[in-house]
Order: structure tokens, then sequence, then C-alpha cells
């Protein structure tokens, strides 16, 4: 394999080798805590400008199976590991990693020490950097800046995914929608209709949905000016707010938003409900987050981070509708299966006999 260098905006280097697509990329590190789940973390909408770092050692080891993409594309511009495994052994087992990276045109390396890095990373914060051929520090690595992400993953127009004996009509607003959140809502008994970004309020509710799901994705929720204006038009029909929709909800509502230092990114991040106290374990892929203390005068907060106890969820007083910042789909309780959408559901409910 040939050499490859990790250059980060602090100037820090790290030597190492080449995997996947041999080419350069410039984007903000991040660190993902998944043991495996490399499949989801490649292809999550969520990950659009960053070059991923895993903090387990060695990913590769069950292979390439398409069924745990999060999206039909990948999203993410580059991935870092300490190691890669080349003999990879699952019955499902479709490809390699270094395959797959190859064909998805993601450059990666490997070799380096990543437990330094990640501890970099968590010291001074999310940084830019990049990829590159050389050990030599450029411009375009302090210069970048994740711009138009959402309108990059999200559809470019209408798609409609019908469910099996479907009672329910969602419309999910797409601001990187991966396809596990559809799944969710399609066993659930919905009709799910997914909508670009860009989509005005006046449109979906000429669409006389019962529910409408705004979606996560990647990027800063505050650029995003023209949607909170569309979300102030929805009054009466019920709203799920999941991930970057948890945020602009909230947004839209007069929350504020700011940046955490290194993200939530793993699917081991420890969420308390704040009514029965009763801890779940969920899985997450952000880098801001809904201030506490904006939440006051329009709704509760219904879930809280253990780990540093920042928002994670939200019950709104004015308007029909909650928000959590996991992914509901892997979020569930025993015997009560993706219990979050449930509760969508039966919000809805009440509101059939208003949508004919």
């Amino acid at each position: 394999m040939k050499e490859m260098y990790l250059i980060l905006e602090n100037k820090t280097v790290f030597k190492g080798k080449s995997f996947g697509a041999y080419k350069e990329a410039v984007g903000e590190i991040v660190f993902s805590t998944n043991m495996l789940g490399y499949m989801d973390t490649l292809t999550d909408p969520a990950n659009f400008g960053q070059l991923v770092i895993s903090t387990f050692p060695q990913m590769g080891c069950h292979g390439t199976i398409s069924e745990e993409m999060a999206g039909k594309k990948a999203s993410c511009f580059g991935y870092i590991v300490k190691d890669w495994c080349q003999a990879p052994s699952n019955w499902r087992l479709e490809g390699d990693l270094d395959t797959f990276l190859r064909e998805k045109d993601i450059p990666g390396i490997y070799g380096i020490d990543t437990r330094k890095l990640t501890k970099m990373v968590r010291e001074a914060g999310t940084m830019n950097a990049k990829i590159s051929f050389t050990p030599d520090f450029t411009d375009d690595i302090a210069e970048y800046k994740i711009v138009d992400a959402v309108k990059q993953v999200s559809v470019a127009e209408k798609e409609t995914f019908l469910g099996e004996n479907a009672s329910y009509r969602v419309v999910m607003w797409d601001f990187g929608a991966n396809d596990n959140m559809v799944k969710a809502f399609l066993k659930a008994g919905c009709d799910v209709t997914k909508v670009p970004y860009n989509t005005k309020a006046e449109e979906i509710i000429k669409m006389r949905p019962h529910g409408i799901v705004l979606s996560g994705g990647p990027g800063d929720p505050t650029h995003l000016t023209d949607v909170l204006t569309e979300i102030r038009q929805i009054k009466e029909i019920p709203m799920l707010g999941i991930g970057l929709g948890h945020q602009l909800l909230a947004l839209s509502q007069g929350a504020k938003i700011e940046k955490l230092k290194y993200g939530h990114r793993g699917a081991s991040v420890p969420v308390r409900n704040e009514t029965t106290g009763k801890v779940y374990i969920s899985s997450q892929n952000h880098s801001y987050q809904v201030v506490n203390a904006s939440v006051e005068g329009f709704g509760k907060i219904s879930y809280r981070n253990v780990n540093d106890g920042t928002c994670e969820g939200i019950d709104y007083a004015n308007i029909p509708a909650f928000s959590v910042q996991f992914n509901i789909e892997s979020f569930s309780e025993p015997m009560n299966p993706g219990f979050l959408v449930g509760r969508f559901t039966q919000m809805m409910e009440g509101k059939k006999d208003a949508v004919k």
C-alpha cells in the first residue's frame, strides 16, 4: 500500500497508508465509537463533508453488506482506521471494505494511532483535516467549510413508499433521511412520502398527511433559515423531529443552537427519560445541540444525555409535536420495538378524523 498522510488543522501530521480510493480529501474530522456499523457510518447522510475516525482498532471484519447501508450512496469524505481486515468472514458477506471504498470513491487511511488522534480531537475539538499524498500543510485545510450539506443529500423530487396495510400517511421532510428511518415508519403501518428539503409548507399541507417527520441530516441547522420559516407555518399537523429535524423544530419555536466540542457519534450513548427516570442506550450522529435553557417557554425536555446533560428530546406545549436527537430506528423498549414511532402513530390517530 502507498504512503498517505493525515494533516490536521492544528498542523499535526500522522503518517499512514492508503486504502480505498487513492485520492486526497479535505473535510471536518470527527470520530465514531461504533464497534461495527461501518456500512451505516460510510453511507449515513449526516456524515456528509466529514472525515470519520473509527475508534475501534480494526474495521471490515464482517465485510460489506448492502442491507446495512443507511443510504444508497456514500456520504462521508474519508475514513480513518487503525487497521482494516483483508479477509472478512460472514455468511451475508458481499464484499470487502477496501473494494467498497474504492467503488464509492472514498479515500481511506490506516496504520496510524487512532487512539492518540481521537484524544487530540476530544481535547482540541472538531477541526478540519486532509487525507493527503504529502505531509505539507495547505491553505485548503484551514479554509474548508461544509456548504449546502442538506441540499446535497436531500431527494430532488417526491418519493413515495407504501407500507403493508398502512393506516397513516406520513410526509418525511428530507434533510438527509437514512433508509432505516423510512423502514421504521413503513413497519409501523405508514405510507411515507419523502419531499425535498426546500418544499413549501403549503404544499405539504395540501398533501393532507396524518403526520410530518422532520428527518435527520448533516450540517448547521441555523443556515436553513428558509426551512425554519416553512416549519413555523405548520400548526395543527402532528410533527416528529429526529436528529437535525429535532434541532430545526426547536429553532423554529425560539430555541438556541450551539456546536458541541466534538459531537455525539456512536451506538452506545446513554439518554435518560426525564419523566420515568429510565436510561436507554441510543445511537447518535450529530455535531450540534439544542441549548437546555432555551427550551423554556414552548416545551419541556423529555430526554437528557447522561454523559453531559445536554438536551436529547423535547415535548412541545404549543404545537402537537415532539422531537429527539437520537436515531429512533435503533431505540426501543423491551416488548415494544420502536416505541417512539408508536407514540407518533398515537398522535396521528387522534387527528385521523380531521384528515380524510
